[in-house]
């Protein structure tokens, strides 16, 4: 066995001790931890196990069962007795009601789970995805650099799924989404024409059916939107076009389940059922931009940044559109986020982990075609 092999099975064998870890964190959760966006999850899971896809309508009446209620008693919310004065549960008054404010799609995944055991195998399935595609990373690696820095990538794409990932039930769903179109975005810079089409269909789905678990997911699409929109404005070509089209009508199609709920909750397909607080215009706010700046967040955006410009750097052909797009990506969310009234620990780890994903198997790719250029020079 080699030195590289040897290298790979022993990270191999470290990311599985960090999963083993992470699973026996996870396992000695409760899912009454006194934070009121885990109860407003948890009640759209109740909903959709009592009323099936009915459950989508997240009016406060269908409390009849006092679910909400005990769910704030127990954690000592001091006007539980009130479903109206629940938070997360904005008064919509062009539907004349109290509705669950968040889109569905966190809380259906949450109830394909048996009901009191629904955050603990949810976790469970995202940090054994994200070990999947870190050890594929791994074994994809041809060389000594690559090999190093899908191992360091690995361990730190594990170790972010406990903390922040565990601030809300939203972020492990949408950080195995951020996985898979990483993958897919570094693939189609790589695929032939057809395969192409394919590719960027599958990346338009999965990132709207990503804004099923979070809205703020929608601004992952908009880096993607800019490149497309850019390749066709230049070449005019007809595989531009179709390209452009098949993603946008992937997206929306993926995000269907959040415009019904909307419909249902908001009375328009394009009107928000969240609060005033979060639906405020964007401002730049000093307190929320040292916030971020002093966060894990802004260092793993900042890495995003530097990878983004040496890629740029680093070839002058496919790469670079793999650098644009991810810029552009970055870009938008940056603008939305920093202006956004409100901070969170994880409210830019989706795009932080979509870019990161994505440079890691353009890198990777990018090298493997470099070291097999001596081998073909010497065939």
């Amino acid at each position: 066995m080699g030195k590289l092999q040897l290298f790979r099975l022993l990270c191999g064998l470290g990311f599985l001790l960090v999963l083993a870890s992470n699973v026996w964190n996870i396992a000695r959760w409760s899912e009454s931890r006194g934070v009121y966006d885990d109860i407003c999850y948890l009640r759209q899971a109740h909903l959709f196990e009592r009323f099936g896809l009915r459950g989508i309508d997240t009016n406060v009446a269908f409390d009849d069962d006092d679910y909400l209620k005990n769910g704030l008693k127990a954690i000592g919310y001091a006007e539980w007795h009130d479903v109206k004065r629940a938070p997360c549960h904005p008064f919509i008054p062009a539907v004349g009601k109290y509705v669950l404010q968040y889109p569905p799609g966190t809380g259906f995944v949450l109830s394909l789970f048996p009901a009191g055991f629904q955050a603990v195998p949810l976790y469970v399935l995202a940090n054994v995805t994200i070990f999947a595609f870190a050890l594929f990373a791994l074994f994809r690696a041809r060389e000594p650099a690559s090999l190093t820095l899908a191992a360091v990538f690995g361990f730190a794409a594990l170790y972010l799924m406990i903390n922040p990932s565990k601030a809300s039930y939203s972020v492990a769903p949408t950080m195995m989404v951020c996985s898979v179109v990483g993958l897919l975005t570094a693939a189609f810079f790589v695929a032939r024409s057809r395969q192409r089409l394919l590719l960027i269909t599958l990346i338009g789905l999965l990132i709207g059916l990503s804004v099923n678990f979070r809205l703020p997911n929608m601004f992952l699409a908009a880096g993607y939107c800019l490149y497309l929109a850019g390749a066709f404005a230049m070449a005019r070509s007809k595989d531009a076009f179709l390209q452009g089209l098949a993603f946008g009508v992937a997206f929306v199609t993926g995000m269907t389940p959040t415009l019904i709920a909307n419909a249902i909750n908001a009375g328009s397909p394009l009107a928000t059922t969240y609060g005033s607080v979060d639906a405020l215009p964007p401002e730049l706010n000093a307190t929320v931009l040292l916030s971020y700046l002093v966060d894990v967040q802004f260092t793993l955006l900042a890495i995003s940044a530097i990878w983004t410009a040496w890629l740029w750097r680093a070839d002058q052909g496919r790469a670079k559109h793999v650098a644009i797009l991810v810029a552009a990506n970055l870009a938008v969310n940056l603008i939305f986020f920093m202006t956004h009234p409100i901070f969170t620990p994880y409210y830019i780890i989706p795009i932080d982990m979509l870019s990161l994903w994505t440079l890691l198997f353009a890198t990777l790719d990018l090298r493997a075609d470099r070291s097999a250029l001596p081998r073909q020079a010497k065939a």
